[in-house]
C-alpha cells in the first residue's frame, strides 16, 4: 500500500510518501526550489520522493492532501460576514484568490500532479484530512506509544487553533477544539509581528530574545488581550488585533496599550522589545500548561503528543516536561506545516483504509532524515565543474581531520547522508564549531550566518553524556527541548557583571562553553544517537577525546532568508559566499584557502532578511 502526503498553497510545501505504513522520504519544497518557506505545489518534493522510493505513478494507491479546502473557505466567508462591514478590502483580495486559485483545489492537485508524474491520475485515488487531524497522525502514529494523549496547537487549520486528541492503536479522536480567531499561535505571531520580524519565520526569534527581558507587560497581556479559563480553554480579545480581516496582525489599540510602535526591522533592538518577548513567551507557557492540564483530564493517559507550530516553541516544551503532568512525550520533529504531509499520508493508510498499527523499536522518523542524499560520483561531478579544490579521505580520515579543525577554531559546514525534514539540522547538513571559544557565537552569527547578534547556538551532545552536562531527563534527538547546563560547567559572574541588562549581557562569559549557553543558562539541546547518526556520532566523539568536550555548536547549513542546503551545489554556494573555513562533504574535504580567489566574488549575494 502506497500513500503520497502533501502539504501545500499556505507555507513550509512538502511531501512524504509512505509504504505499507513506513515513512521512506519525505522533503520540503523550499530545499529545492531555494524559496524559503515556499508555498507553491511541492512538484519537487513529490518527484524526489517517488524516485528515492523507486515508485512510479502506477504504483500509487492514494494521494492525501492535509486540510479540506472547503472547510477554511468557509470558515473565511463566516469570519467576513461576523465582521463586516469591516475589512471589505480584505475580504475582496481574499476572494479574489480563492476564486481564481483555491476553491477548485481538487482540479488543481489533480492538474499539478499529472503534470510532475507525466501521466493522467485518477481523481478517485484523491482523499482529504483534515488539518488538526494531519498534525495529530503526524505526531501520534510514529510515536512509541499505543495509546496516548495528542495536543495540537498552531495558527489555524480550517477552524481549529487547539485541538485535544485521544490516539489508540490505529485511531484518533478529536476530543475538544478551540476555533478561529481565538489562537495561541496567532497571538504569539501578533507579537512577532509587533516586534518588526516576519510572521510564520521570526517566531524562533522572539523565543530566543525572551531570556534578556523582563515579563513587565504579561499582565497587560493577561488583562486586556487573552482571558485563560481553568479547563483550558482561552479567548482573545479582537479590539486589539487586525488578522481576522485585515493585512495586518495588529492595530492601533495594540500600539495605545504597550504605548509604542511597532518596530521596523533593522531598526535597534531595545530593552521594551526584549520585556515584550518575556512577557508573550511567559503567557504562551500559562496557556500551554493549563491545556495541557486539560488534556491528561480528558484521557488519563501517561503519554502525550505534540505537533502544530506552538510545538516549535522548545522552551515551552521543557515548561511540559517540568512539570511532569504526563510520564513521556513525543513532540513531531516536523511539528509545523510540512509535517502536515506525513501526517496526511499516515492518516490515509491508518485512518481511512483502517491498516494496523505496528509499534517498532526503530524510530519511524529515521532520526529525521528522510531527504535526499548524493553519491560521491555526483559530488566530484559538481566540484569538477564548479572548478572546486578538494582532498579525497576515507571516513576515518574525515571524522579525524574535521575534529582537528574544529579544535583550532575553525568553522566547518558539515554535509552528510539524507537532509533533514523539517525546520532543525540534526547533523547531516549544519555547521559546526568549538562551544568553548568566547568568539564563536559572534562569528558564527555575524560572519558567517548574517544574522542578529542575540541569537543563540544549539549543542549537539553525544547522547551518554547529556545528563553531566545538562539538567535533562530524556533524550532530546530533534532539537526541540531546552535544558539547563549543569551548575559545575558554569562560571561565577564577576560583580560588574550581575547587574548587566539587555543585550550586553551577550558576550558574558558565563560558562566553559559560552557559544552555546544562552543568557539564562539554557541550550536548546539535540542528543545524538549512534544508531541514527553514526557519523556526526563519531565526529563529536572524536572532538572529546582531542578536547574532553562532547558536544559541537551545531546550528542549520544556511545563511539567513535561506533555506537549509539539500544538495552539494547549495553547499558550495554558502561556503563560498561566508566566512565559513571548511566544507566537508560526504568525503571530500574542501579548505578555504585551498580555493581560487577569484571563485569568492561569484559567489557574493544580498542576503533576504527573514
Amino acid at each position: 500500500m502506497i500513500i503520497l502526503g502533501i502539504s501545500a498553497f499556505y507555507h513550509d510545501s512538502a511531501a512524504a510518501i509512505i509504504v505499507d505504513g513506513k515513512i521512506v522520504a519525505a522533503a520540503q519544497e523550499e530545499r529545492f526550489t531555494r524559496i524559503k518557506h515556499d508555498q507553491s505545489f511541492p512538484f519537487q518534493s513529490i518527484k524526489f520522493c517517488l524516485e528515492f522510493a523507486k515508485i512510479n505513478i502506477k504504483d500509487l494507491n492514494f494521494v492525501v492532501f492535509y486540510e479540506k479546502p472547503f472547510l477554511k473557505f468557509e470558515r473565511l466567508l463566516e469570519t467576513y460576514i461576523g465582521f463586516s462591514p469591516k475589512g471589505f478590502k480584505s475580504f475582496k483580495v481574499s476572494m479574489s484568490a480563492w476564486i481564481k486559485e483555491k476553491l477548485f483545489q481538487k482540479n488543481v492537485i489533480k492538474k499539478n500532479l499529472e503534470t510532475v508524474l507525466s501521466s493522467k491520475f485518477d481523481i478517485s485515488k484523491l482523499l482529504f484530512s483534515e488539518h488538526h487531524v494531519s498534525h495529530a497522525a503526524s505526531a501520534f502514529y510514529p510515536s512509541p506509544f499505543k495509546k496516548s494523549a495528542i495536543i495540537i496547537m498552531d495558527g489555524v487549520g480550517e477552524w481549529a487553533t487547539t485541538s485535544i486528541c485521544l490516539g489508540e492503536n490505529n485511531k484518533i479522536k478529536v476530543l475538544s477544539e478551540i476555533h478561529f480567531p481565538h489562537s495561541i499561535g496567532l497571538l504569539y505571531s501578533a507579537f512577532t509581528y509587533f516586534l518588526g520580524f516576519k510572521v510564520n519565520s521570526g517566531e524562533y526569534k522572539v523565543m530566543g530574545l525572551a531570556p534578556y527581558g523582563r515579563p513587565i507587560f504579561k499582565d497587560k497581556i493577561l488583562k486586556n488581550l487573552i482571558k485563560i479559563f481553568d479547563d483550558g480553554s482561552f479567548q482573545m480579545n479582537q479590539k486589539y488585533f487586525n488578522y481576522s480581516t485585515g493585512f495586518t496582525m495588529t492595530n492601533n489599540k495594540f500600539k495605545k496599550l504597550f504605548n509604542m510602535e511597532i518596530r521596523k526591522e533593522g531598526e535597534n533592538l531595545k530593552q521594551i522589545h526584549m520585556d515584550m518577548a518575556t512577557s508573550i513567551q511567559k503567557v504562551i507557557e500559562i496557556v500551554v500548561l493549563r491545556i495541557v492540564k486539560k488534556a491528561f483530564d480528558l484521557t488519563k493517559c501517561d503519554n502525550l503528543c505534540l505537533a502544530g507550530g506552538v510545538a516549535l516553541n522548545c522552551v515551552s516544551n521543557s515548561k511540559i516536561l517540568e512539570k511532569k503532568i504526563f510520564k513521556n512525550i513525543w513532540i513531531q520533529p516536523a511539528s509545523g506545516d510540512a509535517g502536515g504531509s506525513v501526517g496526511a499520508a499516515l492518516q490515509g493508510y491508518h485512518g481511512h483504509l483502517n491498516k494496523k498499527r505496528i509499534i517498532k523499536k526503530e524510530d519511524p522518523m529515521n532520526g529525521s532524515f528522510l531527504g535526499p542524499k548524493f553519491s560521491n560520483n555526483e559530488i566530484k561531478d559538481t566540484l569538477k565543474k564548479l572548478k572546486i579544490n578538494y582532498k579525497y579521505l576515507n571516513t576515518n580520515q574525515i571524522i579525524n581531520e574535521t575534529a582537528k579543525f574544529i579544535n583550532k577554531g575553525n568553522t566547518v559546514g558539515w554535509f552528510q547522508d539524507r537532509m533533514e525534514f523539517g525546520p532543525r539540522a540534526l547533523g547531516h547538513r549544519s555547521i559546526l564549531g568549538d562551544p568553548r571559544s568566547k568568539k564563536m557565537q559572534k562569528i558564527m552569527n555575524l560572519k558567517i550566518k548574517f544574522r542578529e547578534s542575540f541569537r543563540p547556538f544549539a549543542p549537539s551532545i553525544i547522547k551518554e553524556e547529556a545528563k553531566n552536562w545538562f539538567n535533562l531527563s530524556v533524550d532530546s534527538p530533534y532539537m526541540m527541548l531546552v535544558a539547563q547546563l549543569n551548575q559545575n560547567k558554569r562560571i561565577n559572574l564577576k560583580k560588574n557583571k550581575k547587574n548587566l541588562k539587555g543585550l550586553n549581557l551577550l558576550y558574558v562569559n558565563r560558562s566553559k562553553v559560552p557559544a552555546i549557553t544562552h543568557v539564562d543558562y539554557s541550550a536548546r539541546l539535540q542528543t545524538v544517537n549512534k544508531k541514527y547518526n553514526p557519523k556526526f556520532y563519531k565526529l563529536i566523539k572524536k572532538f572529546k577525546d582531542f578536547t574532553k568536550c562532547p558536544l559541537l555548536i551545531n546550528t542549520s547549513f544556511n545563511v539567513r532568508g535561506e533555506p537549509i542546503v539539500c544538495s552539494p551545489k547549495d553547499a558550495i554556494e554558502c561556503f563560498m559566499s561566508t566566512n565559513l573555513d571548511l566544507l566537508v562533504i560526504e568525503n571530500f574535504f574542501i579548505k578555504k584557502t585551498d580555493q581560487d580567489k577569484k571563485l569568492k566574488n561569484i559567489y557574493v549575494r544580498e542576503f533576504e532578511l527573514d
